[in-house]
């Protein structure tokens, strides 16, 4: 898996401090902005965008967008990030992009010594099968309904800061599935490096909310998440 943050709103912190500032201030955003980027006025800024994210009034946070190039994933985690909808993505087309080699599979970590050959030889009868249908005159568009969910694919993926705060709730959560958690995680760090105001207690819900919202389906991990998130 490949994760790289490759655009992002400049200053993200600081444009979002700014936004938080419209709303009791006679300024016009564009003076306001101007004058929360001046040196005298950033530690000020960011402190009032800290005391604002920690109070649960994280619409600010809708004014920074952040971009990801995403490779190496399967198709599986695609199709459960893109039912976050407040998002823009631009996948990989099967339709134009053939499927190359065995190579094309990501293999879950489950995937033991044991079951190895099984899962590897589904993979291989999957690319003959694919392979023998496009050499019969089949489009690529239609001989890949054969291949399946373990096949990589790439994806560029956009959203805004309050929507990852959001997808990372959900998605850094121990029950969230092994591969989308790990995309949420390498997210996670990536924006830190850019935002650490908004993203300071970026995580799953536990370490957002300071409270597990699972209930009965708590993994109990709430302090080793803390922890871990924290160090990121």
């Amino acid at each position: 898996m490949e994760v790289k943050l490759i655009a992002h709103t400049p200053n993200p912190d600081l444009v979002c401090a700014a936004a938080a500032r419209t709303s009791r201030s006679a300024l016009p955003p564009a003076e306001l902005l101007e004058k929360t980027l001046s040196p005298a006025e950033r530690e000020k800024a960011l402190k009032l965008l800290k005391q604002i994210i920690k109070s649960g009034h994280i619409s600010v946070a809708e004014h920074c967008s952040f971009t990801f190039s995403v490779a190496g994933v399967s198709r599986a985690l695609t199709h459960e990030l893109v039912r976050h909808r407040i998002a823009s993505y631009t996948q990989q087309s099967q339709r134009y992009v053939k499927i190359t080699d065995e190579n094309s599979f990501v293999i879950p970590p489950t995937i033991n010594e044991k079951t190895l050959k099984l899962f590897k030889e589904a993979l291989s009868e999957a690319m003959k099968a694919y392979n023998n249908l496009i050499q019969a005159g089949i489009p690529v568009e239609d001989a890949r309904y054969i291949l399946p969910n373990a096949t990589k694919t790439t994806i560029t993926v956009t959203m805004n800061g309050r929507e990852l705060l959001h997808f990372f709730s959900l998605r850094c959560c121990e029950r969230a599935q092994w591969e989308i958690r790990e995309l949420a995680e390498r997210m996670v760090k990536e924006c830190k490096k850019v935002a650490p105001v908004i993203f300071e207690k970026a995580g799953p819900s536990c370490v957002q909310l300071g409270y597990c919202p699972e209930g009965e389906f708590s993994c109990g991990k709430m302090n080793e998440m803390k922890e871990k998130y924290a160090k990121l």
